[in-house]
């Protein structure tokens, strides 16, 4: 055995981490390979092996043996394999070594890498993936960056978006986009696209793009093209593919069941929002100074402070936040007074909307109202952004259906007074329904439904249309059966109009469907690849590339495809070409000359690095020699134009060598087969430098001219227009456009893009101040005209009118000739697909989103004004689309112009005319689909009477004719022609429309179709309309040719036979032809299709029978400019600008002052140092025809400076605001046509006015706009409004409000109308102070100083501003509260004045009204009221306050939930803490607390009880406080307030709470957790009132509280009353409680108070039973005992429990039972009752006088009660007592067994009471020892099974629980026993076992007491 065997024989002894780590490399060989095997054979990936060996690779990936290495390798793989998710613990360590040691390796090393990679990302590891790429991708070196870009390619190909997040990787590619190296672009490009084919072409559009340079977007913009978006996962996770067995087994016992498995594997939808970085704006907006803004009390800072918002909420995605008083201040903005700060304000709402989307939802419900509210201003700004923001919120989800509905805003908004609330309110509703998925709506449409059919009767139309279209939104998604019963409500033409709606809808519907249906059929489930690893590379993604081979074995495998894909496959691989790569990479001289080798002589080469010029010349001769004969050119192209680039270079200074330089390179690129476009940008820069030198510039424009036609001429134009626009030689710019002019004479124009010559033109071009170069510039858009035709000139429509006129000049040099073969071709393949040549070069423009509804409707509207502008609306969206539109959206534009044709006005028609012809003019070929018919219409007005408007139609058709071709038009010209309503002088002019038009062709075979019609003509009456159809019928038979003629001659007949026939001879069609090419000459030029249209779509010449102009000699194509000497510099030069300190400079003045001497020498050196000597020149010129001139020059620069115009606005506002000063009324004019213009360049950027630049120019403008021309104040007042969408409403308002007095306003007086108007002035002073309303100015003057301290919302207020009466804050319902709290006007005019409310009535309306801030100012005062009230001690004040308190204390318990959930959305908690306080000194007065009704009392103690819940109080601030003032109140509460309605309040309250009365949104718990807590709460407060009965039972009304117990258990049931006994339900047990305590306090005169329980309804009322059950139950319990005889009413405690009671306790509560009978008598509904209780004391008190306790009461009352009793006397003596009939009830076990009758008692109305007799006397009932024994049993269990509590029910109360409450009605008595009971004439006192029921007497007795406590 040799060394080295032994050698590796002993290392497999060693441990792992030794073997692995051993010096010898072929010991650590042998162990990756042993570990590998090891790994293969593990089974169970939760081997304990795999745990040792995770560690190991992180060093051994790392090996510097490249065998090893690979090996290394091999064993992670297979380690990979092996384990599960478990191994992704050592992913990032490993994944580290990899990429810092394997991607640099052998091809092999690499693949086996990149396999590693995957399979961490397939057990899970994905973040240490990325991580791990993160760093590899900013590797030095190339060659390790392609691979690690590949693999995040093949991670994202194979696991998809859903592993893979892409946000991730789009953060990594921007990097690599600008990486030096070009395979790493290139693999930058595949993975980009790859990203498309997952998430989407736009999301990665607007996140990549941005960052790229212009020639990669280019590039990826082609390559999008072949791209498919929708792309499925080829692999799956670990987990996923454990799942896969259980997937298969489940899908076994299915059987047949569809799967559902291409609906799971659906493409992944990516928000573009989930991929994008939260931005922070909270942070800048606070440095920004926005909260002094919004509360300044200019609008101008208002406004901009909300504008500095809203770009912030610009962004797309918001970091989350504590937005809650930013969205409170703009609450309050949306109704500011000024509409711009308005609508500032509701565009950074949506914009927040936009950017936090669900973590706006809060705030969003918290604005609805208001922005519904806001919805009846009628001005388009706010309504628009309104509309947007509105549906903003429901797009993000802020809202869904549901929460609308819910809140109550949108019911309310559908009810407003204001129709255009309504209506915009419902077309928001539409939108929501339209864009909410199914599901939704099935939830919400029986809410949305009814309020849609409830507004079908509206009647205003456009609600009612606006309720149709939700309608038809809503079956359009749920389909017609939630409408079918709502259809039959109506009436015939609604459900017709509906159901046409309806049906109309269900196309979209339907197509929609189908789509849905074919997209998941055709797509294909993906399984996991279990074939070997195969690399891909990104690159394979670009057009033209393959990935490289993964060996050298590797061939390319057999596809199963037919022979005819793969022809088709292979054709169109050849048709796309590989974008080139354009951008040459760096290159040195030297690595220049090691790549040319032999290819040129050394000795050249030196001699071209000579510093002598001759030998650089002789160098230059000879390499051009070499290079005539070097045999393979093509290979060598590149490397000798670098060559020539780098030596002598375009630096050279010799005229001599430069020339050979140049010819040299014409002649490669012209020689060679291929030219690169690397070597057009490498020589484009100094070969355009060289066409500017006379000397060289004939070669450099050959040059140029050779590069055309090697690389197309739209490359050479795409790459000069950047140099030549930034050059400082103007030559450049000038000599380079007289270079286009012969490239566009000799190419054409089918390979440039029109539309960025055009522009280039018009911005640079004729913007020079350069004469030549404007003159190159006209003379390239004359060649242009040539090629392009007369509509090249819709977008020259803005240029000034002296070029206008000179254009004019040119086009006639180079009249239109339509298309022209080019004179010179290009080499290569140039893609001409994105333009083509004559008009379909130029752009078109989608007008379908300007032809909106209003528009539309304008055509219909009854004022023929309003039709007008509807009319010329549609020629300005022309003019603003270059006349050239797309057909999309045009249908209804040409219904409605359709219409108009028909119009009573006769120059509405002429004027209709004129507009459709330019629309067909402007929409070319497409026009005959669009305008279904409009022709026909249009022919009909030739009919008319009147020549002018024949005219017009003739013009029409004119235009029209330009659209299409004469054969589209024949059919509708044939149907006017036979029209018989068509009268003769349209015939005859449609005759002569046709010859003119038919003179003009030389072949038109279609034209036989007219044939007929004119030959009909030619038996007219009228001689004109003969002789016109003669003239047609002429040229119809010239340009038919004679074969048509002779087939179609049997069709005519009469006069016209014999003309045709004479016509009609050999050579005949051919003689007129001269003559009619002389009366072609006379045409006009309006005709520019000639022939028709061939199947490829150019235009046919043919033989033209219209003489064209003689066309005018071409210039020469070199024509120089050196004669001209006028510099080309930018118009402004922003280099040394700094605008921040020269801001710093300014004064910030509201009052504008004159400019100083000083600070126009300021303004004028600012221009000379910014400005182009020129323009500041003119512009600082005395003559105010150079400003003019100057103006004009700037005019034309604003849309492309824009950038510096922002730079130096400060300067141009200073110069701006120095001419409004002037008087020159012609510059003024001129400056007020510019300032729009600027002010809109400045909202295209987006940018809003510094606060500086406001203080430059608002104070001017402000104090101007009272100029004494009108067309000048007209032109500022519109500026003004301008301004406010360039800066803050807020901030803008205070410049406006310092203004002059009133005289400022009424104009020029003369002395007398000054003299009469001062008199009657001072009349209305004294007039004002006598009425103490102040002096004229003091509002004014208060209202400015409102506006400055407190912000607008005070000065809305005080009745100058429109106010807006603040809604809900939340849409949570508010049950209870009554809106209409006092007998007042329910919204004053003003809430308060500047300084707060004045007395009691407007205190309660502020409080009422007011928001929770401004209500504090009426509470102040309330309590001061309250607290002299309470002092006064005759308390005639509080009486005076009676009558309001339930009114105060309902708004006050409203006011409650405002100001809570204002201060937790981050306000102060001052106004809780007074709403609080003033409802504390409310109940503090026992008078105002009993005259607080019980609705309000309901609805006052639920909200306290809700707040004391909400676990949201004690994160607010002061919330300790707050909670401890909330239990006081509510303690204060239960003691003041009137006893009964206490009661009844919390028993109707331990009913489960509706949810939406919750404060705060239901969190983990369940709202049955949360009402279990509040039914606690209410519990705890019925112990309190329980406690206090005895000695308050008086009190209590005890009627109604039967009756609310009565209730409370009849809505519950016997079922659930058992179910809750079994349950230990406290509610029920409290209610028991309290009518236990009631029958112990009451005993058996309880049941004289049920007169409001219907105890006759069947079943029986199930309270009776629990009161016979408490009477018997205590009667046993020895704690009731008989103290007088049978009919006794009054039952008392035993003395067995309390050995020695007071003396006078019984004679005290004799007299006070006495007291409650004589107040029951006294009252007529309870008279009888009362009587009845008095007769019975009388029986059981024979001795006591109770007429002694009459002496006080009237002898009529007295005489009231003897007759009342002496009648009961007589009953009882009649046996009509209802004592005589047995009244034992059953338990509630048996109270469905049947039961002994019970006398009803009186249930008539109460106002006419019966003389029925009545007695509540209950005999005891015989007891026997059964019963006995389960009353003990029952109290043992019940005692055993009550367990303590010690919780509390506030931080404040008196610790009361409900487990005081005694278990004694929870009993379960058999249904036999209690049957088996008799009635017994006496009440017998029975012996009872003390020992057994002492338990029972003890709770007793404590509850007697009022001393619960915890059990």
């Amino acid at each position: 055995m040799s060394e080295e065997e032994k050698l590796l024989k002993d290392a497999k002894k060693l441990p792992w981490e030794d073997r692995l780590a051993h010096k010898n490399w072929k010991v650590r060989n042998e162990a990756n390979v042993d570990l590998a095997s090891v790994c293969d054979s593990i089974t169970d990936p939760k081997d304990l092996r795999l745990r040792e060996f995770g560690h190991l690779f992180r060093k051994t990936v790392a090996d510097s043996n490249a065998p090893v290495q690979e090996k290394a390798l091999d064993a992670l793989i297979a380690f990979l394999k092996a384990a599960d998710s478990d191994a992704s613990r050592y992913g990032k360590e490993v994944c580290d070594a990899i990429a810092a040691k394997c991607l640099t390796g052998r091809p092999k090393t690499v693949q086996k890498a990149q396999e590693a990679f995957l399979l961490w990302v397939e057990l899970e590891a994905v973040d240490a993936f990325l991580d791990t790429l993160e760093k590899a991708i900013k590797n030095k070196v190339a060659k390790a960056v392609v691979p690690a870009v590949d693999v995040m390619f093949q991670a994202l190909s194979d696991f998809g978006s859903k592993i893979i997040p892409p946000k991730r990787i789009l953060k990594m590619l921007p990097e690599l986009f600008d990486h030096q190296d070009q395979n790493v672009r290139a693999s930058a490009k595949g993975v980009t696209l790859e990203l498309c084919r997952w998430i989407g072409k736009d999301p990665v559009k607007s996140i990549l793009f941005e960052k790229m340079r212009d020639t990669m977007k280019k590039e990826l913009e082609a390559e999008l093209a072949n791209v498919s978006v929708g792309a499925k996962p080829a692999r799956k996770i670990r987990s996923e593919q454990d799942k896969e067995p259980e997937a298969e087994a489940s899908s076994d016992v299915v059987g047949d069941r569809p799967s559902e498995e291409p609906v799971a594997d659906a493409p992944q939808e990516i928000d573009e929002y989930d991929l994008m970085d939260p931005v922070d704006i909270l942070t800048p907006l606070e440095k920004s100074g926005f909260w002094d803004g919004v509360k300044a009390t200019k609008w101008s800072e208002r406004k901009e402070a909300v504008a500095e918002l809203t770009k912030l909420a610009s962004t797309k995605k918001i970091a989350p936040g504590d937005f809650s008083e930013i969205c409170r201040t703009l609450k309050k903005l949306i109704t500011d007074v000024n509409l711009a700060v308005a609508v500032e304000a509701i565009q950074a709402i949506g914009n927040l909307a936009r950017g936090l989307r669900t973590h706006f939802s809060a705030s969003s419900r918290f604005m609805l109202p208001v922005l519904l509210e806001k919805l009846k201003e009628k001005k388009p700004t706010v309504a628009e952004a309104l509309t947007q923001t509105l549906q903003a919120m429901y797009k993000a989800g802020c809202l869904n259906l549901v929460d609308i509905i819910e809140g109550k805003n949108v019911k309310t908004a559908v009810k407003n007074k204001v129709p255009l609330v309504r209506s915009l309110t419902l077309n928001w509703l539409t939108f929501c329904l339209e864009t909410s998925n199914k599901a939704l709506i099935l939830k919400a449409h029986k809410e949305y439904v009814p309020l849609c059919m409830e507004c079908l009767n509206d009647g205003t139309p456009d609600v009612r249309d606006a309720a149709f279209s939700a309608l038809a939104a809503i079956a359009k998604s749920v389909g017609m059966r939630p409408l079918e019963k709502s259809l039959e409500k109506l009436d015939d033409v609604r459900r017709k109009k509906l159901s046409e709606m309806i049906a109309s809808s269900g196309g979209e519907l339907a197509g929609t469907s189908s789509v849905t249906v074919q997209s998941s059929v055709g797509s294909t489930t993906t399984g996991n690849a279990e074939a070997s690893f195969v690399r891909k590379s990104a690159a394979s993604m670009l057009s033209g590339k393959r990935p490289a081979p993964v060996s050298k074995k590797a061939a390319p495998g057999k596809t199963g495809g037919s022979k005819k894909d793969g022809a088709v496959r292979n054709e169109s691989s050849k048709s796309v070409e590989p974008p080139e790569d354009v951008e040459p990479a760096e290159m040195g001289l030297e690595e220049i000359e090691n790549r040319l080798g032999s290819l040129v002589k050394p000795e050249t080469i030196s001699q071209l690095k000579s510093t002598v010029w001759k030998e650089r010349l002789e160098a230059t001769l000879s390499l051009k020699e070499e290079i005539a004969g070097l045999q393979e050119l093509d290979k060598s192209v590149e490397i000798l134009v670098r060559l020539l680039c780098a030596v002598p270079g375009w630096n050279e200074k010799n005229v001599q060598v430069q020339q050979q330089v140049i010819e040299i390179i014409t002649y490669i690129s012209s020689t060679a087969a291929k030219f690169p476009k690397k070597c057009v940008v490498l020589c484009i820069t100094g070969t355009s430098e060289r066409v500017a030198d006379i000397k060289t510039r004939a070669s450099a424009m050959k040059c140029l001219t050779a590069f055309c036609e090697a690389v197309g001429p739209g490359f050479v134009f795409e790459r000069l227009y950047k140099i030549m626009k930034e050059h400082k030689n103007p030559k450049v710019l000038s000599e380079g456009l007289l270079w286009m002019v012969s490239a566009v004479d000799d190419f054409g124009v089918s390979l440039l893009k029109l539309k960025d010559v055009i522009d280039f033109c018009k911005d640079v071009g004729l913007q020079s101040s350069a004469a030549a170069t404007r003159n190159a510039t006209i003379k390239l858009l004359g060649v242009l005209h040539k090629f392009v035709g007369p509509d090249i000139k819709g977008f020259l429509n803005d240029v000034k009118p002296a070029l206008l006129s000179a254009l004019d000049t040119e086009y006639e040099k180079n009249p239109f000739e339509g298309t022209v073969a080019p004179k010179r071709v290009v080499k290569t393949s140039v893609s001409t697909s994105n333009s083509a040549g004559g008009l379909d070069s130029l752009p078109r423009e989608d007008i379908s989103s300007k032809i909106t509804p209003n528009l539309l409707k304008g055509f219909e509207s009854p004022d023929w004004k309003m039709r007008l502008e509807s009319i010329e609306a549609v020629n300005k969206i022309l003019e603003e689309a270059n006349k050239r539109i797309q057909p999309t959206g045009t249908g209804e534009l040409f219904g409605g112009l359709r219409g108009r044709l028909l119009d009573s006005n006769k120059n509405l028609v002429m004027q209709t005319l004129t507009t459709i012809g330019g629309v067909a003019s402007a929409m070319g070929p497409t026009v005959e689909k669009a305008s279904k018919g409009t022709l026909s219409d249009v022919l009909k007005c030739l009919g008319d009477n009147k020549k002018h408007m024949r005219e017009c139609t003739l013009a029409a058709l004119d235009m029209w004719l330009g659209a299409v071709h004469l054969d589209k038009m024949i059919p509708y010209i044939i149907i006017a022609l036979t029209d018989g309503k068509m009268g003769a002088e349209g015939r005859k002019d449609l005759f002569d429309w046709l010859t003119k038009q038919l003179a003009g062709l030389s072949d038109f075979v279609d034209a036989i179709h007219l044939l007929k019609p004119a030959s009909t003509a030619m038996t007219d009456k009228s001689a004109d309309v003969r002789k016109a159809a003669e003239g047609c019928i002429s040229e119809i038979l010239r340009v038919s040719g004679q074969e048509t003629i002779e087939k179609n001659i049997k069709d005519i007949q009469g006069p016209a036979l014999a003309l045709v026939l004479e016509k009609v001879r050999p050579g005949y069609v051919q003689e007129p032809f001269e003559s009619a090419k002389a009366m072609a000459g006379s045409l006009s030029k309006g005709v520019s299709k000639v022939s028709k249209s061939t199947s490829n779509g150019t235009l046919k010449q043919g033989n033209r029978s219209r003489a064209l102009p003689t066309k005018g000699s071409r210039p020469d194509q070199i024509t120089s400019a050196h004669d001209i000497a006028i510099q080309s510099q930018s118009l402004l030069n922003t280099k040394d600008s700094n605008k921040d300190d020269r801001e710093r400079l300014v004064v910030r003045r509201i009052k504008f002052e004159e400019l100083r001497a000083e600070q126009i020498q300021d303004l004028e050196n600012d221009m000379m140092k910014f400005f182009r000597e020129d323009l500041q020149k003119r512009l600082l010129s005395p003559d105010f025809k150079k400003q003019v001139d100057g103006l004009d020059i700037l005019q034309k620069a604003l849309p492309s400076l824009s950038k510096e115009i922002i730079e130096v606005l400060d300067i141009l506002l200073r110069w701006f605001v120095l001419q409004l000063c002037k008087s020159n009324t012609t510059c003024l004019l001129k400056v007020l046509e510019v300032l729009p213009e600027l002010f809109n360049t400045l909202k295209d950027e987006e940018y809003c006015l510094t606060e500086a630049e406001a203080a430059i120019f608002l104070p001017c403008l402000a104090e101007k706009l009272g100029h004494n021309i009108e067309k000048v104040r007209e032109k500022m007042r519109e500026l003004m409004k301008q301004i406010i969408q360039a800066y803050s409403v807020a901030k803008t308002f205070p410049y406006i409000l310092e203004g002059d007095d009133i005289w400022r306003y009424v104009g020029k007086l003369t002395d007398a109308q000054k003299s009469m108007l001062d008199d009657r002035f001072k009349w209305k002073i004294k007039e004002m102070e006598k009425r103490r309303e102040g002096r004229p100015g003091d509002a004014r003057a208060a209202l400015r100083r409102s506006v400055r301290e407190n912000g607008p919302e005070v000065a809305e207020q005080s009745g100058d501003l429109p106010q807006m009466v603040p809604g809900p804050l939340f849409p949570r319902q508010n049950y209870g509260i009554s809106e209409q709290v006092l007998e007042r006007n329910p919204v004053p005019q003003t809430i308060a004045g500047v300084n707060g409310p004045t007395d009691w009535n407007e205190a309660l309306d502020i409080i009422m009204f007011g928001s929770p801030e401004q209500s504090v100012e009426g509470m102040k005062v309330v309590c001061h009221e309250l607290a002299q009230a309470s002092n006064d001690p005759d308390e005639s004040a509080v009486d005076e306050l009676v009558k309001d308190a339930d009114g105060l204390v309902s708004c006050l318990a409203n006011k409650v939930a405002k100001t809570f959930d204002v201060s937790l959305m981050g306000a102060s908690s001052r106004s809780c803490k007074y709403v609080l306080n003033t409802l504390m000194q409310t109940f503090q007065n026992k008078k105002l607390a009993h005259a607080v009704k019980e609705g309000t009392l309901t609805s006052l103690i639920t909200e306290l009880l809700l707040w004391l819940l909400d676990e949201r109080v004690p994160r607010m601030e002061d919330g300790s406080q707050l909670l401890k003032a909330l239990n006081v109140l509510m303690l204060k509460i239960l003691d003041n307030a009137d006893r009964t309605s206490s009661f009844v309040v919390l028993i109707s309250l331990l009913r489960p709470l509706d949810p939406s009365r919750w404060p705060s949104p239901a969190t983990a718990e369940g709202y049955a957790i949360r009402n279990q807590k509040f039914s606690d709460l209410v519990v705890k407060c019925l112990i309190k009132l329980t406690k206090l009965l005895q000695s308050t039972i008086y009190e209590v009304d005890l009627d109604r509280l039967l009756q609310s117990i009565h209730v409370y258990l009849q809505e519950l049931g016997m079922e659930e009353i058992r179910r809750r006994a079994g349950a230990d339900d406290k509610p029920l047990r409290m209610v028991k409680t309290v009518l236990h305590e009631l029958v112990k306090l009451r005993g058996a005169a309880i049941k004289g108070h049920l007169s409001l329980v219907p105890i006759d309804m069947r079943p029986q009322p199930i309270i009776l039973a629990y009161i016979d059950l408490n009477l018997e139950t205590l009667a046993a319990a020895r704690m009731l005992t008989a103290t007088g005889p049978v009919g006794q009413t009054h039952w008392t405690d035993s003395t067995a429990n309390n050995p020695s009671p007071p003396a006078n306790s019984a004679d005290v509560q004799l007299k006070q039972e006495l007291g409650a009978i004589f107040k029951k008598i006294g009252d007529k509904q309870t008279s009888t009752i009362g009587l009845y209780d008095l007769y019975h004391i009388t029986k059981a008190y024979p001795k006591v006088d109770i007429f002694s306790q009459l002496q006080n009461a009237s002898e009529a009352f007295r005489t009231y009660i003897r007759d009342g009793l002496a009648q009961v006397e007589k009953n009882a003596a009649a046996g009509r007592t209802p004592s005589s009939l047995p009244l034992s009830t059953p338990p509630p076990s048996s109270l469905t067994l049947p039961s002994p009758d019970i006398p009803s008692l009186d249930v008539k109305p109460l106002m006419n009471p019966r003389s029925d007799s009545y007695t509540d006397d209950i005999r005891a009932s015989n007891i026997n020892p059964g019963t006995l024994d389960a009353i003990r049993e029952r109290m043992r269990t019940m005692q055993l099974a009550s367990e303590p509590v010690s919780k509390a029910m506030m931080p404040t109360n008196e610790n009361l629980s409900t487990d005081d409450i005694p278990p004694m009605n929870q009993q379960n008595i058999p249904p036999s026993q209690i049957e088996a009971e008799t009635p017994h004439p006496h009440p017998v006192g029975l012996p009872m076992d003390e020992k057994a029921l002492s338990g029972l007497q003890a709770r007793m007795q404590r509850l007697k007491g009022g001393s619960l406590e915890h059990m």
